[in-house]
């Protein structure tokens, strides 16, 4: 089996080779800029795992792999038009170094590339795996609505919360290992529960997302602790603390809502003291215990033997930072 490190090499080697050449260069040249970005590549790279655990060649499973990061990009590209972000991994984004409506075609292309790429996968299975893949884009599109949905209420409740970063976050991740298992000759049964297994993966990512925004470290979590207070963003903390804060708590978060002037230091200190009051911390890493808890028991539902399974359970631990 290839190790999680050359998994990954294997991954940038193949997205270093993507050519976006044809004219006109200002519809590809975005592409190529936000490609070269990096990141953890962990979608990808769930997908090469996810195949070489049924089959020692990971080269049925490289089309679908380039799709994802490809397609995951490309919502990167337009979730940061839509929040008018400034910078991405630290550069600018696109709609920054170009412009948007650059931004909004060149992201049309990415879409269309992914699906271009898609259309590479194993010929025996090419139906079920576009189909799936076809089932998740529209999915991140509802969930990205909802998260727009919820901007402006404030009685979002934790199962609607849980619903929108399924749709949002983990069905990707859910994806990206179902159609490497697929890609590898893994039975239907097989492939379901790495399904499930990314679901619950990435659900209880996002929900340490959540809390790392808090109760980070800005040096490893790699963004500014509080950003979600300081734009009102909805998160599993606020949420719960929306839902069985006092009154008084609930005013002052109301309050601050509204606040359009404030110290940034001082809104995030009003909000972690509430926090730290309803004891959110506990109950969000309760519930970050509950799904990983869960995917170990998806993993314990696959006919493989444990050796097969250690590069993806190592992958997993990263992505939620088990592993220093």
């Amino acid at each position: 089996m290839f190790s999680y490190q050359e998994i990954l090499q294997r991954v940038e080697q193949e997205i270093s080779n993507l050519s976006f050449n044809t004219p006109p260069e200002n519809l590809f040249a975005p592409i190529t800029y936000i490609l070269s970005l990096g990141g953890k590549r962990i979608r990808p790279a769930l997908t090469l795992i996810a195949c070489n655990i049924y089959d020692e060649s990971i080269d049925s499973s490289i089309a679908p792999a380039l799709c994802i990061e490809v397609f995951h990009n490309f919502t990167l590209l337009h979730d940061d038009l839509m929040d008018q972000a400034d910078k991405r991994r630290n550069n600018p984004t696109v709609h920054k170094v170009w412009n948007e409506n650059t931004a909004i075609l060149s992201g049309d292309a990415m879409l269309i590339t992914a699906y271009r790429l898609m259309a590479g996968s194993p010929s025996t299975h090419l139906k079920e795996m576009l189909d799936l893949f076809t089932v998740t884009a529209l999915e991140i599109c509802g969930g990205q609505q909802y998260d727009m949905d919820f901007e402006s209420r404030t009685d979002v409740t934790e199962a609607e919360y849980l619903e929108m970063i399924r749709l949002k976050t983990a069905v990707l991740l859910a994806c990206s290992l179902k159609l490497g298992a697929i890609a590898g000759g893994a039975s239907a049964n097989e492939a379901d529960h790495l399904y499930q297994y990314g679901l619950h993966i990435g659900l209880a990512f996002q929900l340490q997302d959540d809390l790392l925004d808090v109760y980070g470290d800005t040096a490893t979590f790699g963004k500014n602790i509080g950003g979600d207070i300081l734009s009102n963003k909805k998160t599993f903390l606020l949420v719960y603390a929306l839902k069985h804060g006092s009154p008084e708590q609930k005013n002052e978060l109301y309050s601050w809502f509204e606040n359009k002037t404030f110290d940034p230091a001082e809104k995030i200190a009003a909000f972690r003291r509430i926090y730290d009051d309803l004891r959110v911390n506990e109950v969000t890493t309760n519930q970050i215990e509950k799904f990983y808890d869960l995917a170990g028991q998806d993993l314990q539902q696959l006919n493989v033997s444990e050796d097969r399974l250690s590069v993806l359970k190592e992958t997993a631990d990263l992505l939620l930072n088990r592993i220093s």
